[in-house]
């Protein structure tokens, strides 16, 4: 994949790109051009960047000025990881190039904004959405806010998927090279319409997770239409699969299967803990000659009406998916989406929110045509269209973000978080990660570890 993403690089610098942005473009990090991008103080602030494949360190860097009128600058006072910064971390997403910032979820005060932003101020505290939306194009106007048309001029994006993603912070080239919020500060481009201010009884314990797991969560469980009586399987344990099977539930489910194993498997213990109506499947527990799906419809006459993939597709199980992989035959595997159309009910709905980034092969096709199976990808999922109702569920407590979270780290020790993270080590399924403008945790939060 390292050589893919090269290649990537290469082909985007020859072919350009589509030039109908109405944001900079490809600016990872102020240190680039520090006269066109770093803050005229000369301010330093620590960052973690991308250095190449399994490798990421915390660096220091220059603090980022604004460059266009409604742009808001943040303190950040909460970043977290997620499982798609791994895919970063893998070399497994295309275009990363050395030195780039990465993070996509975070909070902050506001610091500093530019002219035409009127909804802001220097103090607010904020979430920002982990995507970039203009705030008026064709999408914007649904709120279907991933899908901007304005935010990423990447050509090669463009010609895979025939069509864009909006803009994403920290995540590559190829979602328009943003710089991301894994640091103490950030540049929010659009900011009077990617930020959402964060009320007083919201502590940044939970108003950080509206970037980006909670709304993709939910995303993932309306999307897929999980409606009252349904049996749901979700394939993954981390923090995306918890909250898939808490909000499941609130939409009425009467069963929630969640399926995990290998060096993962205690994932599943920790959300039976949390939500105890779960039930859990280990895959690696089966015995030989039982499948995910053969014990699915054990459990279940005809199987789950709804399958949820909350893994990604980077994870080979099989020799066959691992060698194409590695020779660039395939980018993702099928093997979860081929559990998951095989195990649901005729007339079953599979909904794809782990990352998938190409092209895969030994795809159950005739499955899902023959049996009227409802593949669908969810997309990045559009944050402004369920932020503000989902701040008011962590406001009435109809919705607990806190079960997800397990650890508090400090950002100078995210290059080792990064390594924890991936193997996944010491029980970390969420992390807060603070910084010097952080304020102590919230009561009933997990105060900070430290692995100096």
């Amino acid at each position: 994949m390292a050589v893919v993403s090269q290649a990537a690089n290469l082909l985007e610098k020859a072919i350009g790109h589509t030039g109908d942005a109405v944001t900079e473009q490809n600016m990872t990090n102020p240190d680039r051009d520090r006269e066109q991008y770093a803050d005229p103080s000369g301010e330093k602030m620590k960052a973690l960047v991308w250095m190449g494949k399994n490798d990421v360190q915390v660096v220091e860097t220059y603090k980022p000025k604004i460059i266009e009128d409604r742009d808001v600058i943040l303190k950040i006072t909460g970043s977290t990881i997620c499982g798609s910064d791994l895919h970063l971390y893998h070399g497994a997403v295309i275009e990363l190039q050395k030195g780039d910032i990465l993070g996509h979820e975070f909070c902050g005060k506001v610091d500093s904004v530019g002219p035409s932003v009127k909804n802001l101020k220097p103090g607010d505290r904020v979430v920002a959405s982990f995507q970039i939306a203009c705030g008026e194009c064709m999408y914007c106007q649904k709120k279907l806010s991933s899908q901007c048309e304005r935010t990423n001029s990447n050509k090669v994006e463009n010609i895979m998927y025939g069509g864009r993603t909006a803009g994403m912070f920290g995540y590559s080239h190829f979602t328009g090279g943003f710089a991301g919020g894994q640091a103490e500060y950030a540049r929010v481009p659009y900011g009077d319409v990617n930020l959402l201010k964060l009320p007083d009884d919201i502590p940044d314990e939970k108003g950080l997770y509206l970037s980006d797991v909670l709304s993709t969560s939910w995303n993932c469980v309306v999307d897929t239409g999980v409606k009252e009586g349904d049996v749901v399987a979700i394939w993954g344990a981390g923090p995306i699969g918890q909250m898939c099977a808490e909000m499941s539930f609130i939409r009425g489910a009467k069963r929630v299967i969640v399926i995990d194993g290998g060096p993962a498997a205690w994932r599943l213990d920790l959300v039976k803990s949390k939500t105890p109506k779960v039930e859990t499947l280990n895959f690696t527990d089966l015995p030989k000659g039982t499948t995910v799906t053969s014990k699915l419809k054990e459990m279940e006459h005809g199987g789950p009406d709804v399958a949820l993939e909350c893994a990604a597709g980077e994870y080979a199980k099989s020799w066959t998916h691992q060698l194409e992989m590695l020779t660039g035959a395939e980018t993702d595997t099928s093997e979860i989406l081929n559990e998951m159309i095989t195990s649901v009910k005729n007339y079953g709905r599979c909904g794809i929110t782990g990352v998938y980034v190409g092209f895969t092969n030994h795809f159950n096709i005739g499955s899902i045509m023959e049996r009227g199976i409802r593949f669908i990808g969810n997309g990045q999922a559009p944050v402004h269209l369920y932020w503000e109702e989902l701040l008011k569920m962590l406001q009435d407590g109809s919705l607990n973000a806190g079960i997800m979270l397990s650890h508090r780290v400090d950002i100078s020790e995210m290059d080792t978080l990064y390594q924890k993270f991936d193997a996944r080590a010491d029980n970390i399924q969420k992390v807060f990660v603070q910084t010097r403008f952080s304020d102590p945790p919230a009561p009933g939060t997990p105060e900070l570890t430290s692995w100096k």
